[in-house]
């Protein structure tokens, strides 16, 4: 075997992991393994100058491996092999190695022993990289159209900019009429305008698109089957059984939307005559008409009580423990309108903490300037609400003149509801998303990729993803886009080649690869040659997780990249240290 010309490059990360262990050392002990021509260090490995110092390197010294010890593949691994593949390298023999999650984030105390552990794991890493095999990505021709779940202002969103692009779009919506959330507001700042004229407006720009756009109301997702580029959808449409729709599509973006939290009995008076939630106080503040009204009396005193079912204490049961983000500013800007509707209303605003944030501010500066009092309660001495006599009382100790009580008594108290994930278990099951902690659709990555899902070609947008307001629904919506459009635009894209593989020589059909799988990539075929049944790949459909590989009693199955001597020759380079 011809020996190999390995790159090794050891990150500081700025101090995140330079702090903790010593990267010098860590480079002198790997400068002369088996291989290694080049071993540096590097201030930031990802920084435009790092990344050209390795392609230079590559070039001037002929290396045919690459290894960089960083930061989590989850952050850097597409990074460095686009660094690879710049430099004329097979983007698959590069090998990442995490110092920083894995070691010095983990040994913050123990200098000597997150040097050592560093040490160990770029050896692993370079034997890994010795075995290493230049793979070629998978090519398939994708479809020029794209599939959106729900017509809310993201999914009609996403549908404008698609269809701009040349691109065939299909949206369902589960409701009779689309447009989510938005077309039931009011006046939305800062525009001004009403939900519903953003929706008409948005439909009437959809009108001019003609047959670009198709849209289907009360109409459901079934299932998903093939591939990224190529998915086969089967589409539910109106209420009769057996109404569906087959439909090939290349990418799809889930836009679906959120529910509103619905306060449990009791749960801050709610329940109670006269305790209504923000949803429902909106609408009363709407059919006003120069006087506020509730239960045929007018109303002269609102209490609005914050964060009812968000930034919950991990204890509560299914607790929503994340900020729903618009609710303040929903509430402040419905505050104003309630003072333009009727000036003598007096509002008292009861609040954790105000996150008005960014242009909002001047909603929070606006309503104070029209007479709303803002009292500060500690997270656990919340307000109570009760009825004594008939009538409505609010007790809450101000954190802001020194934990006095203050009693309340308010003609209506407003329960500031959060959002909390739609309810979609068969959607999810269909297209096999994941669900995050808050339980809404997870993204790879927050800031790297943050509308991507683990399922190649399939996209989310708006509030399915978390909490965010029409704006940041807007703009998660066109990122969506773009990534769809840039799928299937060119008319063929790529998928990557570590995918499983299964030795026919080895293999005697048990069945249990199949079992393994959650994504349908393995089947049964007969192998004529050897006269007998045998697993087989889909690798359009594989995702390279692996999860076939040690169920297998025959060892016949492996993942390209990850074969058995590769893992093995890693595990023997950790233990060399010991």
């Amino acid at each position: 075997m011809t020996e190999r010309r390995i790159g090794v490059y050891i990150c500081h990360c700025g101090g995140n992991i330079s702090d903790y262990l010593d990267v010098k050392q860590v480079r002198d002990a790997v400068a002369n393994e088996p291989g290694v021509v080049v071993a540096k260090t590097t201030m930031f490995a990802c920084s435009d100058a790092g990344q050209q110092e390795m392609i230079d390197d590559i070039k001037e010294k002929k290396l045919d491996g690459l290894v960089v010890a960083s930061c989590s593949p989850k952050l850097h691994l597409l990074t460095f092999r686009g660094v690879a593949k710049r430099a004329g390298l097979n983007p698959y023999q590069y090998v990442q190695v995490n110092i920083r999650e894995q070691d010095s984030w983990a040994h913050r105390e123990d200098w000597e022993g997150a040097t050592e552990k560093a040490i160990e794991l770029v050896r692993a890493g370079i034997a890994k990289a010795r075995l290493s095999k230049p793979l070629k990505p998978l090519e398939v021709e994708t479809v020029k159209k794209a599939l959106i779940i729900g017509g809310g202002i993201a999914g009609l969103r996403a549908a404008l900019v698609l269809a701009d692009m040349g691109i065939y779009v299909y949206l369902i919506e589960r409701e009779e009429k689309v447009g989510g959330w938005v077309s039931k507001f009011s006046i939305m700042y800062p525009h001004d305008k009403s939900g519903k004229e953003i929706i008409d407006e948005l439909l009437s720009e959809i009108a001019k698109r003609g047959s670009k756009i198709t849209i289907f109301t009360k109409a459901e997702l079934l299932k998903k089957a093939g591939y990224l580029g190529n998915f086969e959808v089967t589409i539910k449409v109106g209420d009769k059984p057996g109404e569906t729709i087959d439909l090939k599509v290349g990418s799809i973006i889930v836009a679906t939307g959120f529910d509103t939290y619905e306060p449990k009995q009791g749960e801050f008076g709610y329940g109670m005559k006269g305790v209504v939630t923000l949803p429902k106080f909106k609408e009363m503040v709407e059919a006003s008409d120069g006087e506020l009204r509730y239960d045929g009396k007018q109303v002269k005193s609102v209490a609005y009580i914050y964060c009812v079912g968000s930034r919950q204490k991990p204890d509560v049961e299914n607790a929503n423990t994340y900020c729903s983000r618009y609710c303040c500013n929903a509430t402040i800007h419905t505050s104003i309108l309630v003072s333009k509707v009727d000036p003598t209303v007096h509002q008292f605003h009861l609040y954790r903490d105000i996150r008005t944030y960014g242009k909002y501010e001047t909603l929070y500066e606006e309503s104070q300037k029209l007479g709303s009092v803002f009292i500060k309660f500690d997270e656990d001495a919340p307000p109570v609400v009760d009825s004594p006599n008939g009538t409505l009382r609010v007790k809450v100790k101000d954190l802001l003149t020194n934990r006095e009580e203050v009693e309340i008594y308010p003609d209506l108290v407003v329960l500031v509801t959060g959002m909390v994930p739609r309810q979609n278990a068969d959607l999810t099951n269909a297209l096999k998303i994941p669900i995050g902690r808050d339980r809404f659709y997870n993204e790879i990555h927050p800031k790297l990729r943050p509308v991507e899902t683990v399922i190649d070609g399939v996209y989310i947008a708006g509030v399915a993803q978390g909490p965010k307001n029409s704006s940041e629904s807007t703009a998660s919506a066109l990122a969506a886009a773009s990534k769809a459009a840039a799928l299937v635009m060119k008319g063929y894209t790529e998928l990557q080649p570590t995918v499983a593989f299964v030795d026919p020589d080895k293999c005697e059909w048990c069945g249990a690869c199949l079992e393994a799988c959650p994504y349908e990539a393995i089947k049964k075929v007969k192998d004529e040659q050897r006269g007998k049944e045998v697993a087989e790949v889909t690798e359009l459909l594989c995702k390279g997780c692996g999860g076939c590989v040690p169920v297998c009693p025959a060892d016949a199955i492996q993942v390209k990249g990850y074969e058995d001597q590769t893992i093995l020759a890693a595990i023997d380079a950790l233990l060399e240290g010991e």
